[in-house]
């Protein structure tokens, strides 16, 4: 089965649409590195939880909106060499596409799939 990076943060609202072109740009670059598809979504309907939610694990702010993101990878193989590629890319260092949110309070992690349908 196919290899999942799952990214969630919190962008200020305002950012939105730098946030579209920062991942079109990123989304460019990691399928040339071999990633099979990339997913943005804004947040719409984050409820606000009282022990967990997307919005206190990403100390999401006022004037921001939780993002929730998946790269698939075809293996973890194919996903440890394509985000090396990636990590070395000029295109997505910071002084070249810098990141238009806290990159300090995004949440990320690799995740092998166990059902698909």
């Amino acid at each position: 089965m196919n290899y999942i990076d799952g990214f969630v943060a919190a962008v200020p609202s305002a950012n939105q649409q730098a946030y579209i072109q920062h991942a079109r740009l990123a989304a460019q670059v990691f399928k040339e590195h071999g990633a099979l598809r990339v997913t943005e979504c804004w947040g719409d309907d984050v409820p606000e939880g009282e022990t967990t939610s997307f919005s206190m694990a990403v100390k999401r702010q006022p004037d921001e909106a939780v993002i929730f993101s998946w790269i698939e990878w075809p293996s973890r193989e194919a996903r440890d060499a394509g985000m090396a590629k990636v990590m070395q890319d000029p295109r997505l260092q910071p002084e070249s596409n810098p990141m238009p949110f806290d990159g300090k309070r995004l949440i990320y992690g690799g995740f092998r799939m166990l059902l698909d349908e």
